[in-house]
């Protein structure tokens, strides 16, 4: 059985920063930068916000309203995990499944279906945004 005290927290990244002040050889300076490029986050803090939380009983009840069967696997991954990652990968999939209950569904359910869509939707204008969403006990 699924302890029911808790809440699910999603963060939002909003910035990143290099920590410039080490210094560094040259060469690993490069490293640093190539691997930046090709999207790895070697020397990299991400800044993350807290972007929507939901009650632990009320995330599962909410995700069980997802008729699409790989959206609502997502979700209950960090019931399984205590943490996920949403990424741009996941945008088109999870925007159509929470869609139907943002428009039709009773209250808290559409109200946070809102919500997820519009978290979605800026990594959507900006690819390098993610959500991570997190089991708290």
């Amino acid at each position: 059985m699924v302890n029911q005290r808790g809440e699910i927290v999603f963060w939002t990244l909003r910035k990143k920063f290099l920590d410039s002040t080490v210094a560094m050889p040259e060469k690993s300076r490069q490293v640093m930068y190539y691997s930046l490029a090709i999207g790895h986050h070697v020397g990299v803090i991400d800044c993350l916000n807290v972007a929507l939380t939901c009650p632990l009983a009320d995330y599962n009840q909410w995700i069980a309203q997802v008729e699409d069967e790989e959206a609502r696997r997502k979700m209950s991954g960090v019931l399984r995990f205590d943490e996920i990652v949403i990424d741009a990968s996941h945008v088109n999939m999870l925007s159509r499944a929470f869609s139907p209950l943002a428009d039709d569904a009773a209250e808290p359910w559409r109200n946070l279906s809102i919500q997820l869509i519009h978290l979605l939707d800026d990594i959507v204008r900006e690819p390098a945004i993610y959500l991570m969403a997190r089991k708290i006990s």
